[in-house]
Formats: structure tokens, sequence, C-alpha cells
């Protein structure tokens, strides 16, 4: 059953009255063709006014309204607590403040990217309230000289070219930092910067963080559930200061500038809620580029890899299998998909189970991502010589029971591997093919003999992460795209049965629709079968026929329930799995 999602704006000025059927379905089209909204057509059309269209806001968000035309409303304004010139900027006027919470009365509770750059000005969470525009303006006009400038934020200029989602490359935060070389000050001021930046984006659930220089100004990017969005933009001039400084926290040569660095930082970072401080590793790579070093900062949270295999994304058949698999006494276990595709996560999700007092287990890494109490990690250093074939050859004389190997990139790694497995270790690793099957040939390809994989061989398990519909807006589609749908293999029937979502919107995803990233996961058992056709040297096509017959589901499969259940939308699944053969052109528009 779908969920109870959020009243649209025009449903609710038609059940007060405000608004006609003819009204509204005039407004939609005319907002369509010039990208303004449907409240902002009804006020110039003559529809509605600025109060009914807020008031309708306040119940469609559920936030209060606050009407300034009379003494009450007024009198909830407390000018003080927000420096006059974000007053006058961005026509918002702050009420109360509490816990560390500021509330703010805007007229536009959509606008998140001013929201956002306003919390990252104030250094507050915001609560919104909504008032009508024109009365909030004229508020701000009768208060003239009584809003004056804080020293807070004085060293902080926003320009904001536009005020609109911040997922969009329109709506680009601009952010210019007053920081001269030889300011009073200055190195307080880069200092509170790059901890803001950080900061900012551990709460936003970022997982990367991307400073870019660019020919006239420095971007500042996040990465949330696997997607780049844009959230603010800084002066050039800040450029040098700003990347000496990420350097600085980073461990790395200052100085150097011609060839890529790689260095960590470690913050303590409480969240949103204000809950207690967490240690976050942040992986910090600098790269030379055309119009300076490029930097990402790579946010590895302690809970990451500790989530449970349930919250990975298993279903339940695939699930018991993985468990049944990996608490084997030996043999190989290989997890294969391109980078980002969530396969540490997953590896050490089974790590963390089969980490007892009564295992030894050693892993061989590059880099060590997370640290974990109770395992051997060791580190690759190619510069001394600490390879993974130094590394491995020296794990089998510690007498493991558990040996993890970051990746397998040749025949030499493959081969210490295949030892190690055949002679009494499990053996966790990685391997970067597209699907299952093609983990078999790939070895093959590499050097290694046929009847060494064939024989040593316990699984394989692809996957991909997709994102997950916000649970708090996603509704049910009532006329989805059939020809996306066929794309993944789902027919009408499929359709009627289940429950095929859309993502919609709200503050809780940030205007996305989405929040949070499960893995779809295609799980090859090395059945007698397989293992004949692996020794065979047959086709990746009869590999999977040889799959598919003894149980498995391929990641359409996987992603195929997700959709019918609701968890994510088609186009997601349509993005890594897609059915063979399938030719769009055959349905018509």
């Amino acid at each position: 059953m779908a969920r109870k999602t959020r009243k649209k704006l025009g449903e609710i000025l038609l059940a007060r009255g405000v608004s006609t059927t003819e009204q509204l379905e005039s407004a939609a089209d005319t907002a369509k063709a010039t990208g303004k909204k449907i409240g902002e057509v009804l006020i110039e059309q003559g529809h509605a006014s600025e109060v009914q269209i807020a008031e309708s806001l306040a119940d469609q968000y559920g936030i209060d309204f606050v009407d300034l035309s009379n003494a009450e409303g007024s009198a909830l304004v407390n000018v003080e607590l927000v420096d006059g010139d974000i007053v006058r900027k961005h026509l918002v006027l702050p009420l109360d403040e509490q816990n560390g919470r500021i509330r703010l009365l805007v007229h536009d509770p959509t606008n998140l990217g001013m929201v956002d750059t306003l919390s990252f000005r104030l250094g507050k969470d915001i609560d919104l309230a909504i008032g009508a525009r024109q009365q909030i303006k004229d508020f701000i006009e009768e208060l003239g000289g009584n809003l004056t400038r804080s020293a807070q934020v004085e060293d902080v200029t926003i320009d904001k070219s536009d005020d609109r989602s911040i997922d969009t490359e329109q709506s680009i935060d601009s952010i210019d930092v007053s920081i001269d070389v030889g300011e009073d000050g200055e190195e307080s001021k880069l200092v509170a910067l790059a901890q803001k930046i950080i900061v900012e984006a551990v709460r936003d659930r970022a997982s990367d963080i991307h400073v870019e220089p660019m020919e006239d100004r420095i971007r500042l990017r996040h990465r949330i559930d696997g997607v780049c969005h844009v959230r603010h933009n800084f002066s050039k001039r800040l450029q040098p200061a700003l990347l000496a400084r990420l350097k600085l926290m980073a461990g790395v040569n200052i100085a150097e500038r011609r060839i890529p660095q790689d260095g960590r930082i470690k913050m303590a970072i409480a969240d949103k809620s204000g809950g207690e401080l967490v240690d976050i590793d942040f992986r910090v790579s600098f790269c030379p580029a055309y119009h300076g070093e490029s930097v990402v900062l790579r946010v590895l949270r302690p809970d990451a890899v500790r989530i449970g295999l349930v919250n990975l994304g298993f279903e339940p058949d695939n699930l018991e299998i993985f468990n049944r698999i990996i608490k084997r006494p030996n043999g190989i276990f290989l997890v294969t998909g391109p980078t980002g595709s969530g396969k540490t996560t997953t590896l050490y999700s089974a790590l963390d189970r089969l980490n007892t007092p009564n295992r030894k287990i050693i892993t061989a890494e590059d880099p060590v991502e997370y640290n974990f109490s109770g395992i051997n990690q060791v580190q690759v250093r190619e510069a001394i010589g600490l390879t993974f074939p130094a590394i491995l050859r020296s794990m089998l004389r510690q007498a493991p029971n558990i040996i993890l190997i970051g990746e397998i990139r040749d025949r030499e790694v493959a081969d210490i591997a295949i030892q190690a497995a055949l002679t009494g270790h499990l053996v966790f690793s990685t391997l970067h093919t597209n699907d299952a099957p093609s983990a078999i040939t790939r070895l093959i390809d590499m050097g290694v003999k046929p009847f060494l994989v064939a024989s040593s061989i316990q699984a394989i398990m692809a996957q991909r992460l997709i994102r997950i519909l916000c649970p708090k807006c996603k509704a049910l589609d009532p006329d989805p795209d059939y020809k996306l749908l066929k794309l993944v293999n789902i027919t009408p029937e499929e359709v009627e049965a289940g429950e095929v979502m859309k993502p919609v919107g709200c503050i809780n995803c940030s205007g996305t629709g989405y929040r949070g990233r499960k893995a779809i996961f295609e799980l090859l058992r090395m059945t007698s079968d397989v293992r004949e056709l692996a020794f065979e040297r047959a086709s990746i096509a009869k590999l999977r026929e040889a799959g598919i017959r003894a149980g498995m589901r391929s990641l359409l499969g996987d992603g195929k329930i997700k959709i019918l259940r609701g968890d994510t939308g088609p186009e997601e699944i349509a993005r890594f799995a897609q059915i063979e053969g399938f030719n769009p052109n055959e349905i018509s528009g």
C-alpha cells in the first residue's frame, strides 16, 4: 500500500476555495512555460493573494504561518538575532532561537539553497515559519536603521545568482570570504572556513568533498548518494590559502604543487542533532590540474562498514547463501564491480561478523580505509617494496584463518590467493568485472590455470549501489513509463501487483527524491556444473546460464524486486542493469 504523501499546493488551494480548477490548470501551464512557481503565477494573475499562498504553503509543509499585518505577528520578530545584511538580502526575519537552532520567517520554504546558505553563514540549524513576501519586505523597510551589522559575519559576503534547489548547476551559492594576504586574523578565518567545509559535508551525508579550482572561482561539490551536487563557489583569490590549509591538515608537502599527493585528516564532528562527537577520517587526494590542484576528501565514517549485512540490501535468500559461504573454512570469495560500487563495505561487513577472538584475520589493503579492532591490517607501500605479493607471502607465515586482499590485480597476486585458499585459508578479495560470471574468465585471462580457478573459488558476487527513494515523500506512480519498465523486464501485470513508486522531493532529501543507498547483488555459487564449465574455458554466456540454473539472480532481477516493492525507481536500476536484447525504438513514445 502506498504511503501517505504531502498534498500538492493546487489541491490545498482548491480545498480552501481560493482558486478554481480552471485557474489552477491555466497557472500550471504558464508556470511550465515560464519556469515560475504555480503560486507566483496565481498571484500575478490575480487568482490568489500572497497571504493565501503563504497560508496554503504553511499547510502543505506543516509549518507556522505568521501574519505581520497585526501586532501579534509583529511581536514575534527578534531582529537582534541575525545580521541586518542577511535580513535585507534574503528577505528573512528571525523569530527565536533555542538549543542552537534558529527559527526564521521566510516567504518560500521550498528555497533549500537559501536555507543551506544561511545555515552555513550563521553556523546554526534552521527551522522555518512562513509569511507573505510583501509583508516581510514592508516590515524590513519599516525597521530601516534598526537593522545593524553584527561582527560575527563581517568576514563573509554571499552573492547568490539563483536561490533555487541546491542540486542543480543553475543554483550555485557563490561564497566570497574576505581574506587578503597580510590581513589580521587571516589564519583563523581560513581555519574556520576549512573546518566549516568539512563539517557541512559530513552533515549533508556526503561521501566525497570535491574542491575544484576553475578559471574564475573555486567550485565546492558534495557527492551524496553517488551523485555530485554543487554546494558553493568561492572567490578565486582564496585558492592558494585554502589549498595550503587543506594540505597542512592532511599532512602533505605544502610547497609541492607539481605531483599528486595523498594524505589523511581526522576530525571529531557532531551530527546535526548535536549528539556526541564522532572521530571521522578523511582520505585526501591532491591532483595537479590546469587551473590549480584539485582536492578530493573521501569521508570515511566509522559506522559505514558496520551497518549490518541486512541493511546492505540483501534479499533473504541471497543473505542466507552469503552467510553460509563466509563461514566456510577455506576457499575464495570474490566481490566484483566498478569503483564506488560498495565492495569494501560488503567485505568489511562480512569481516565484522567473523571477527571473533578464536579467528586470526589479516588484510592487505591499498590503502587501509577503515581501522578494525582485532584485525591485523597491512598497508601496501610500493615505494619500500611492501607490495601485495610481499605482504601475502608474509601473511601465510602468520597462520591466519581469514585473509582479505584489497584487490586481485595480476597473476602473481591471484596465484598466491589461490595457494592460500587451497591450503586451508578463507580468502576474501575484489575484482573489477561487470558481473559475476566475468570474474572466472578474467582470472583465466590473467594466466591462472582453469583447474585452479574451478577448484579454489567458492562464490563470486557482483554488486552495484542504487539510490533509495526518500521514505518521507515517495509516492505511488499512477502513470509509470512502460518503456522504462520494459527496459528492466517488468510487465504491466507485475506493475498492477506491485508498488512502483516515483521520487517527489522534500526537505528531508534536499529535493532530490532519494535518500540513502543500498546494493543490488548477483551471487554466483561454484556448483559442479559451473566448475566444469570453468575448467573447459566456457564462455561468459554459458557460465551465466549455468549460474541461473543453480538459482543465481541477476543484478537486473535483484533490482526488479526492489522496484516492485517500492524501494527504488526503475530509472535507478536501468542505470546499471537492463534486459538483454531490448530495443527502445520498438516501443512508441
